[in-house]
């Protein structure tokens, strides 16, 4: 009878601490302007980020055998659609792997928003995007405001209440 009741406490436990954690995730962003870059997507038009002004961006640095980055692009996708016809966009940026590795992906997982190829991997060393994932909300203004470092669930509600926080 007492296990039994300790699983649940840690369980309620470990559900409460999940969530207020989840609030948490993304840090406030006191690194400066995001660096500038011009990266091509997978039909060869180039992207910049000053293309983007006026609208919030999530900048997503992943790579296709980084197990977290593939796990939080479906929540991506979710935010993307659930911010449809809103200044919102989303880059994803894979890091130095080969296009043909990259459309595999994208076959078995297809996305609505334009994935970059960062092919010498400068631009992420540029926004110090270290740890995969690495994912930046740049403001309609051009700063960066969050970052997260890691997998995160970014079609939780906390997820879209910061980006909607940056929308108004």
């Amino acid at each position: 009878m007492i296990a039994a009741y300790a699983r649940t406490a840690l369980a309620a436990l470990a559900i409460a601490c999940a969530g207020a954690a989840l609030g948490a995730e993304l840090q406030a962003w006191s690194g400066g302007p995001p660096p500038p870059f011009a990266l091509q997507d997978l039909q060869g038009r180039t992207h910049r980020l000053a293309d983007y002004h006026g609208r919030v961006v999530l900048v997503n640095f992943w790579a296709t055998w980084c197990e977290p980055c593939r796990a939080e692009m479906p929540s991506i996708e979710r935010l993307r659609t659930a911010l449809a016809g809103r200044p919102f966009a989303v880059l994803a940026v894979n890091l130095g792997e080969p296009v043909s590795r990259v459309e595999k992906f994208l076959a078995r997982m297809p996305l609505g928003f334009p994935v970059l190829l960062d092919r010498d991997t400068a631009v992420a060393k540029a926004w110090g995007a270290r740890v995969l994932p690495a994912t930046y909300l740049v403001g309609r203004d051009g700063s960066i405001r969050h970052v997260h470092f890691g997998e995160l669930d970014w079609s939780s509600d906390a997820a879209r209440r910061a980006v909607e926080a940056l929308l108004e």
